[in-house]
């Protein structure tokens, strides 16, 4: 079948202002680094030449590189100063000083939360924009029940079940319906600047596949046929994609319910959100409260 009416999608444009953050971030650091100095600049010579030696002390250099007295004890038989407690300092800083840093240090972490709450949600609007874009292209072929989709840690994750012969038993070629799936996920795939990873999954029954040696090599025959075909047949990118077995190890439907053993037996293509671990791991609790698909189903 040629691809030669397929109308191309254009290139949705990359946010080239996220520097700004990071920028961001650094400068109100940078602010509480000055109110702290400030704060500091207070304490009397004797305090700071204690925190200077106690420093030294807490490093394992000996004070004699700080103070530069000729041995490297003050005198024979003593040890080197102990650490200066914070407490000792901080009993010469001024309460307001005090204060007024505490505050800064609580508003600069609320507000590097907030950001990261705030790009979770960005982040989840973005891929719920491309789910909605691959239901809606599979609907209009009727293909709507050969996909499921839900989030993880990864990203979006489009599930190509078996339920409705994307692969035949113990085989690993797609079947002309699985390809006409993979044909309608790949517009709209190609268009997208994330990279892809192609995971094969096989169902929880225990029996030795028939023309391999186990599920982990059915598996990753099968990430690695979708793998292909998007890449011979829709010319996305090999450096976007890559190939993962995980045998049977990560059923989609709890292995006790009646069926799921058709649906476990499966291909996910996950759609891999660019952003940190750490704001990734708050798209959870925003896809939550959407009350949007996420992990296992049971």
């Amino acid at each position: 079948m040629g691809h030669g009416k397929r109308r191309e999608v254009h290139e949705e444009h990359e946010n080239h202002e996220r520097w700004l953050v990071t920028y961001a971030d650094m400068v109100t650091l940078l602010m509480v680094l000055f109110i702290v100095m400030f704060a500091m600049s207070v304490v009397d010579e004797r305090k700071f030449n204690m925190l200077k030696n106690g420093l030294a002390a807490g490093f394992g250099q000996p004070t004699s590189i700080l103070d530069g007295s000729h041995t490297i004890l003050e005198e024979p038989g003593t040890a080197i100063t102990a650490p200066v407690a914070a407490a000792d300092l901080a009993a010469d800083v001024p309460e307001k000083s005090r204060v007024a840093v505490d505050q800064a240090v609580q508003k600069i972490q609320q507000r590097a939360s907030d950001r990261k709450r705030a790009a979770a949600e960005v982040e989840v609007d973005r891929l719920e924009g491309v789910r909605k874009k691959i239901l809606a292209a599979l609907a209009a072929k009727g293909l709507q029940d050969d996909v499921r989709t839900r989030y993880d840690e990864r990203g979006l994750v489009v599930s190509l079940v078996s339920r409705h012969v994307v692969f035949d038993a113990d085989v690993a070629e797609l079947s002309g319906r699985g390809r006409l799936v993979l044909d309608t996920l790949a517009p709209v795939l190609r268009t997208l600047p994330d990279q892809l990873s192609v995971d094969g999954h096989t169902n929880q029954v225990k029996v030795k596949p028939k023309y391999y040696p186990s599920d982990w090599e059915l598996s990753a025959a099968r990430a690695v046929g979708v793998l292909r075909y998007l890449h011979t047949d829709w010319h996305l990118p090999n450096g976007r994609m890559t190939a993962t077995a995980y045998g049977h190890e990560k059923p989609l439907v709890n292995p006790s319910r009646p069926g799921s053993q058709e649906v476990n037996k499966r291909v996910d293509i996950v759609v891999q959100s660019p952003l940190p671990s750490e704001t990734r791991a708050l798209m959870s609790e925003v896809l939550k409260a959407r009350n949007l698909p996420v992990g296992v189903q049971p």
